[in-house]
């Protein structure tokens, strides 16, 4: 009982450190962790999306920390056709660390930019879940 304990709370901290630019890789540990301890699939997936999120969410404080200056243009196009929403790819690696700044950056509302890209970061990890269940 006590290893898993341990590896949630390894699950967790990779979890928060893959959504910042700190490496973390939160997928593979999940994959293990849920090959390893199934029963304990919600509970694993409940904190490594409140982790990955606070990461986030971290990102997206900061991004309005950040002095103003000319966002790129084509960037700029696309957080104001889907606003918030675009956070729902803040999973998605190589950009998906930089959605929450520069949604930060825009200064987009605080609630739906964090329930949208919790909403992607679920979504993410009961996918892999699945898959890795369904090859188990």
């Amino acid at each position: 009982m006590d290893a898993v304990w341990l590896a949630l709370g390894g699950l967790t901290v990779s979890a928060f450190t893959s959504a910042t630019i700190l490496p973390g890789n939160s997928e593979v540990v999940l994959a293990a962790f849920v090959y390893k301890w199934p029963d304990w699939l919600w509970l694993a997936l409940l904190l490594a999306t409140v982790a990955n999120s606070a990461g986030s969410i971290t990102s997206l404080w900061l991004g309005r920390r950040a002095p103003r200056k000319e966002l790129s243009p084509r960037l700029e196009r696309w957080f104001t056709r889907f606003g918030p929403a675009v956070l729902l790819l803040s999973w998605v690696p190589l950009i998906g660390d930089a959605l929450p700044l520069a949604a930060g950056w825009l200064r987009l509302p605080w609630l739906a930019s964090i329930v949208w890209l919790t909403l992607g970061k679920a979504l993410r990890y009961l996918v892999l879940a699945w898959g890795v269940l369904a090859l188990a």
